[in-house]
């Protein structure tokens, strides 16, 4: 527990699992990780209301969000705002999907695993799932189907992006220990979290995620 935070929940996502929360209006929700994690999020009240990139790139007038910015819902309702983030080494990204089986198994055939994992890997070192099985299986108390998961907030993700072409480069930059994402949730939500099955450096450790009754100072 902080100097002015009281912790309401506090647990560890293993590498290549999901866990979801439900938030309060107020409550804080902070990530922890030196992995990528895959974080989406939907108005509790509403469960079609969700977490949309688009609206939330629009409204920043970015695609590097950070400290102050706003995620957005498919009807332009403030969802949670980012109060504090410590991930000094890179950016986080809001362009891409999320990782599959089905990914995995494309990229397999196509010989690009190297673009993801930038080498390459043993079939036996392939993942079996990836992050859209990991949210599909953390929602299913919701009853959310898995093609109305939205594409997520990628914490920890960071993209080179070439602003002439538009092409995206995955990097291997990885926040360094005690990385944290902090957001405020700004109306009753379900949020759902991935710890990437990431084979880079860090993925092995997973993510902590704690709840907060009111911001830590």
């Amino acid at each position: 527990m902080g100097s002015t935070g009281l912790i309401v929940q506090e647990v560890t996502i293993p590498r290549n699992s999901g866990r979801a929360f439900e938030l309060t209006k107020g409550q804080v929700i902070r990530v922890i990780g030196t992995t990528i994690a895959d974080f989406v999020a939907f108005n509790r009240d509403d469960l079609t209301d969700r977490l949309d990139q688009a609206r939330t790139k629009v409204y920043n007038r970015k695609i590097f969000i950070s400290t102050g910015d706003v995620l957005m819902t498919k009807s332009n309702r403030h969802l949670l705002t980012i109060i504090k983030d410590t991930y000094e080494e890179g950016t986080h990204d809001l362009q891409h999907g999320m990782c599959s089986r089905s990914r995995f198994e494309l990229a397999a055939r196509e010989g690009r695993l190297a673009e993801y994992y930038f080498r390459d890997i043993a079939p036996e070192e392939l993942p079996d799932h990836g992050c859209w099985e990991n949210l599909t299986g953390a929602l299913k108390p919701w009853n959310i189907p898995p093609y109305d998961i939205p594409s997520p907030f990628n914490l920890f993700q960071t993209v080179t992006i070439d602003s002439r072409t538009g092409l995206m480069l995955n990097s291997t930059t990885r926040p360094k220990p005690g990385t944290h994402v902090d957001l405020r949730a700004e109306m009753d939500c379900l949020v759902a979290i991935s710890s990437c099955p990431d084979l880079w450096a860090g993925g092995e450790q997973g993510l902590q995620v704690r709840v907060y009754e009111e911001p830590e100072g």
